[in-house]
């Protein structure tokens, strides 16, 4: 299939590469080194010229000594003394054990330092010259992802080339992507077209199977062409090879081979290109709309820029194929490097015409466009290209919106974020609750709260049902910035809407916040107000309230809370208070420290019915240090039964031994 529909490029032959070249100055060994073709010959006594068969005698003893350090310092991992073992049996004309070169090659790149990956990249090259047999798949794999690790180009490409000059022919996939990453890692995938050409042509000639490239090594070398190279002749020469050796295109060889195409102008060709997508049964396009898009960008034809998007909508049936961030930036640059603002909103607006109504809004080409405005730096043109819409008279899009809304966010301007979701509400357009809470927490966190409360208010008109998260992020905002007054405000406002669960807790907060700050006043009237509408103040409210008291010396108002929880704790139902042991320590320390001794003894007697146990020894601390000088004898004239209560505290607490 692929062979005949790929018969419309020309067929081109392909020379082979050079063989070997000199090594870079980085890979010049000092024990061996490559030659080439056109390297001149050496003479026959050079002393880095290892021969090539043995001696007429050599001592067997040695080398299997040799040998023996050898496997012992691989298993030492004593690298030093495994090399000089190495190359001394080397010097002796003869080669370690099959496995033992292997094992003292993978050991050298197991390092993945440029020093022993040197030593192992000669050692496989020297291998490989005399004996290439003697070399494991495994070992030539673990040599070249050392090389990928620490991204060494040249003596990767150095070793395949070895390779091919050698006729060791290593299985594509066991190199073919190690060196793909590394030419595009390194921004040269033209080497790597070369080495592909001269691969495919050994695979073809000589028929190794097990170097047929797969598709993705194919637009590897593709992208060299479209992308590095732009040669159209090049990049049909790589399909030509594509179509022989049976390798079916995908999407992504479309959209390389569309980029090049859209950048020099050839207009059938790219027609050539939708016709073969549909014949290979390619439904999703967007890879290929991207690339057309981008060679279009490259050679600043924005007529096709525009006509290509509004065809994709078109082609998909008003479906947006959702483009990359990438390659909306890029066509935002060139709108914007040419002054074009209006051209950009002329397109969103032709866009959603084409889109469909339920479009989510990250989809929208308004918000692709807006958005890669944002993602470089410019929201104030992104407002620009909105303000340009709206002379224009269409209509904006909520896609457009959003990415200027998160940029305010971004940007600590929420009080423009405000007056920009007064607009979008006023066209008619909703935000969504995600949006809402992003904005309401940034307003908080720069502390601009009105910003908050108008957001929060429109969220409500806008009846968002989920009202929980911004709600919270206000209360705790207001908490953690010590503003009681806007949360008993704030409360005061919404807690009648029932898309709000207020509780007791909320009423907490505000009235703890009060005390803490000794406006008591206002804690007593947020008390009031929270049970007026029906809130149960808990144990957590009274100890907020008896500790806000005794910080302003006002015990009597805690004698009078004392007389409400008493009241509370008599009912057959407590009604949310917890009498537990901080109430009882709180009420007890307060109302010691008033000389309320009656009361004293109540939350006593109390206490032993719970079970509670009571220190003693805080509150005749308490009592030393407030009524060391009150005297039973002096309140028996006045007041017989203060006295009594008096006489039971002090017989309670020890103070009368």
């Amino acid at each position: 299939m692929a062979r005949k529909v790929l018969s419309f490029l020309p067929q081109r032959p392909f020379s082979s590469i050079p063989e070997i070249p000199n090594l870079y100055s980085f890979l010049q060994p000092s024990l061996f080194s490559l030659k080439t073709t056109n390297q001149q010959q050496q003479p026959q006594n050079q002393n880095q010229k290892l021969p090539t068969s043995p001696p007429n005698s050599f001592n067997h003893d040695q080398i299997s000594t040799l040998e023996t350090i050898l496997h012992k310092s691989i298993i030492t991992n004593n690298t030093d003394e495994a090399w000089k073992s190495f190359k001394s049996i080397t010097t002796l004309h003869s080669f370690p054990p099959k496995p033992l070169t292997n094992s003292l090659i993978t050991h050298l790149s197991s390092h993945s330092d440029l020093h022993n990956l040197k030593r192992a990249f000669t050692s496989a090259v020297y291998i490989m010259e005399k004996n290439p047999m003697m070399l494991e798949l495994e070992t030539v794999a673990s040599l070249l992802e050392s090389m990928r690790c620490v991204n060494t180009a040249a003596p990767a490409f150095a070793l395949v080339k070895c390779m091919f000059k050698n006729r060791f022919f290593v299985p594509f996939d066991t190199w073919g992507g190690v060196l793909a990453e590394i030419s595009r890692k390194n921004g040269n995938l033209v080497a790597f077209l070369r080495v592909f050409e001269e691969n495919c042509r050994i695979c073809l000639d000589e028929k190794v199977e097990s170097m047929k490239p797969g598709v993705d090594a194919c637009n590897a070398a593709l992208e060299g062409c479209c992308c590095e190279l732009q040669s159209v002749s090049d990049a049909e020469r790589v399909v030509e090879i594509m179509s022989n050796l049976g390798v079916r295109p995908n999407e992504l060889s479309f959209g390389f081979l569309g980029y090049l195409y859209a950048m020099k102008g050839f207009e059938d060709k790219i027609d050539e290109l939708k016709n073969l997508m549909v014949g290979f049964g390619y439904s999703n396009k967007k890879s290929f709309y991207s690339y057309l898009i981008s060679g279009y960008v490259k050679s600043g034809n924005l007529a096709s820029v525009e006509s290509t998007i509004l065809s994709s909508l078109n082609d998909g049936d008003g479906k947006d194929w959702n483009f990359s961030e990438e390659t909306f930036c890029g066509v935002v640059k060139e709108y914007l490097h040419r002054g074009n603002i209006k051209g950009l909103a002329n397109l969103i607006i032709e866009a959603q015409k084409l889109e469909p109504l339920d479009i989510e809004v990250g989809q929208s080409i308004g918000y692709g466009i807006v958005n890669a405005c944002v993602s470089i730096g410019l929201s104030d043109k992104a407002h620009s290209i909105l303000d340009e819409m709206n002379a224009l008279v269409g209509s904006v899009g909520l896609g457009v919106y959003v990415p200027i809304l998160k940029a305010y966010c971004k940007e600590n301007r929420t009080a423009e974020a405000t007056m920009l979701v007064a607009e979008i509400s006023g066209s008619g357009l909703r935000l969504d609750v995600e949006t809402y809470d992003s904005l309401i927490e940034a307003s908080m966190s720069s502390q601009d709260f009105q910003s908050a409360f108008s957001m929060f208010r429109d969220m409500r008109e806008a009846r968002v049902p989920d009202l929980k998260g911004s709600y919270l992020t206000i209360m705790t905002g207001l908490m953690e910035n010590h503003r009681p007054e806007l949360m008993a405000a704030f409360l005061d406002e919404v807690v009648e809407d029932p898309r709000i669960e207020v509780g007791t807790h909320d009423w907490n907060s505000i009235i703890h916040a009060f005390c803490k700050a000794g406006r008591l006043e206002d804690a007593r009237r947020t008390f009031r107000r929270m049970t007026f509408l029906q809130f149960e103040p808990n144990d957590q409210t009274y100890l907020s309230m008896i500790n806000g008291y005794v910080l302003a010396g006002k015990y009597f108002s805690v004698l009078m809370l004392w007389n409400e929880v008493k009241r509370k704790l008599s009912e057959e139902e407590q009604k949310g208070v917890k009498f537990d042991q901080n109430l009882v320590d709180a009420f007890l320390y307060a109302l010691v420290k008033g000389g309320f001794f009656d009361a004293v003894m109540h939350v006593v007697e109390k206490s032993n019915e719970k079970k509670i146990f009571v220190d003693k020894w805080r509150y005749k601390q308490a009592f030393m240090e407030t009524h060391k000088k009150l005297r039973v004898a002096k309140l028996r004239k006045r007041n017989f039964r203060k006295m009594e209560a008096l006489i039971a505290f002090k017989n309670w607490a020890g103070l009368n031994t």
